[in-house]
């Protein structure tokens, strides 16, 4: 069983986020289940249940991620959720550190103790909407022992319907999916992007 897995709400928020501005540096955080014993199963592997997109205008604005992440966890608190990871794509095409994250990654360690720090790599972005991609662009660090240890991609587990899923959504949802800046910029922007995460749901049915 691998020791980090996604749904595809997760998975697919990420990557349509990444997908809306390829040409932005962009970040987000994921939830998990708010029960250590859910949250963390009992072999120690996370799923993560959801994605909310954050910034792609401006990753390091303090007092906006302050806002951020109230709302987001009053928000995941009401329905049982927990932010348990942050993710982060690079503006440079070749970019896969991690330093810009630590700082926001290592507050969400604070308060859950097995976070994941995700790098989206962009040179391993499906070449073309539609494309299912056979490697996933992701580099996973785990927070243990006081240290970001990078997991081995083989403890990685996103399924091949959630990968079909999102390859569907890119070819004409990625506009659709809305982060804090667009909220910021009209506020009737909704950041939970509850229409789409019905439509990810409806295609999990079919």
């Amino acid at each position: 069983m691998a020791d980090i897995s996604f749904s595809p709400r997760a998975y697919g928020k990420m990557i349509l986020h990444c997908a809306k501005y390829p040409h932005c540096a962009v970040n987000g955080v994921l939830l998990a289940e708010n029960s250590k014993s859910k949250a963390l199963k009992n072999d120690g592997s996370l799923h993560f249940v959801d994605a909310i997109p954050l910034f792609h205008i401006c990753l390091h604005l303090s007092p906006m991620y302050e806002v951020a992440l109230t709302q987001i966890d009053q928000m995941a608190t009401a329905k049982g959720l927990v932010i348990a990871g942050y993710y982060i794509a690079n503006e440079n095409f070749r970019d896969t550190s991690s330093e810009t994250g630590h700082r926001v990654a290592d507050r969400i360690a604070e308060n859950f103790s097995s976070a994941c720090l995700v790098v989206i790599e962009n040179k391993k972005f499906p070449s073309c909407y539609g494309d299912v991609s056979k490697e996933l662009p992701l580099i996973i660090s785990q927070y243990s022992d006081g240290k970001w240890k990078t997991k081995e991609k083989s403890s990685i587990e996103v399924s091949y319907n959630t990968l079909w899923r999102t390859s569907q959504l890119m070819v004409n949802k990625a506009n659709d999916i809305v982060d804090f800046d667009n909220h910021l910029d009209d506020i009737s922007q909704d950041w939970w992007n509850s229409s789409l995460n019905h439509e990810i749901e409806a295609g999990e049915s079919t």
